[in-house]
């Protein structure tokens, strides 16, 4: 069997690759890329899988890509992710997510393949919710308080509308927070560990900035996300969406107090401003039934784990930059 992956090298698209090669080994595994994309997350893999150059927003190219793989599968992780950077690059983000997903659905229609795609959606969909409407489920309301969120709103819904319209296998997932070892600093738990590492060496002062610290996440471990995503391949229903998510909830300011358990010395923080979104939403626990009931998965990792190997990836990097 043969699998693209779009985002291969980022964060879950790189544990996913592992994921792959460790427990599947008969599977043939590609991998989307740009020209300057960082392979640093698949260095240790690149001579197990097979990379391609190609553009979301070039419809033409994935069309030549399919046509060459022939993919089974697609995993659809690609996308510019960062919620904070979307209010600053909001058209960039709509394109990339929007467009760039219906290209690549196009592209499958165009070359007629029977390719089953998981297109990853995400739980900023929902935006603010309120008590009452907790734990969040799949028909709550979509209410995006982001650029990104409604990006993936639109990314969301083309998928549901190229399976109502053309029957193309499309699943769609609304992870929740998920995090781990290749995490972007840009996002909370990441950057906090980044600059406990930094302190911990000397390349930065105390106090560490930090910005909205009340926002309630319920948090998963990437390397338990990439399993879920396999099984909803082999389980999901086309058409359908799933929430997934991990089993600890916390505030972000709890999750700071776990890792600065794991710092080598004394850490304080600041709140700063330029951190704080222009609207934010402060609420996300799930209702996963829906998938636990189809597939039986369950989160593995104990978040603090989660966060010790986080930290422990931005010490190994730093100890490398400084050799």
């Amino acid at each position: 069997m043969k699998v693209l992956i779009t985002g291969i090298t980022g964060m879950v698209g790189s544990h996913l690759s592992n994921y792959i090669l460790e427990n599947h080994k008969d599977v043939e595994i590609h991998g989307l890329i740009r020209w300057r994309s960082p392979l640093d997350n698949i260095m240790p893999i690149l001579d197990k899988i097979t990379l391609h150059q190609g553009e979301l927003r070039d419809l033409n190219s994935l069309v030549v890509l399919l046509n060459k793989i022939k993919p089974h599968w697609i995993f659809h992780l690609a996308a510019q992710s960062y919620v904070l950077t979307s209010f600053d690059i909001p058209a960039d983000t709509l394109h990339t997510n929007i467009i760039g997903t219906t290209n690549l659905l196009d592209a499958i229609r165009i070359t007629g393949l029977d390719i089953t795609i998981h297109v990853c959606s995400s739980s900023e969909v929902y935006g603010q919710v309120t008590k009452d409407e907790l734990p969040i489920r799949e028909t709550n309301p979509l209410r995006p308080a982001s650029p990104y969120a409604v990006s993936k709103v639109g990314e969301d819904m083309i998928a549901f509308q190229y399976f109502l319209s053309y029957g193309m296998k499309t699943i769609r997932t609304r992870m929740f927070t998920h995090t781990g070892p290749y995490r972007g600093d840009v996002f909370a738990e990441s950057a906090f560990a980044k600059q406990i590492a930094e302190i911990e060496c000397g390349i930065r002062q105390n106090p560490m900035k930090v910005g909205n610290l009340d926002s309630v996440r319920t948090f998963a471990d990437v390397r338990d996300a990439v399993k879920a995503y396999w099984l909803l391949m082999e389980k999901g229903q086309p058409g359908e969406v799933y929430n997934i998510g991990g089993n600890e909830t916390m505030t972000i300011g709890d999750m700071l107090a776990i890792l600065k358990k794991f710092a080598h010395c004394q850490i304080d923080h600041v709140i700063d401003k330029n951190l704080i979104r222009p609207s934010d939403v402060s609420l996300q626990i799930p209702d996963i039934s829906k998938f636990q009931q189809l597939t039986g998965w369950q989160p593995d990792i104990p978040f603090e784990q989660t966060l010790k190997d986080l930290l422990d990836y931005h010490r190994k990097r730093l100890s490398t930059m400084r050799k």
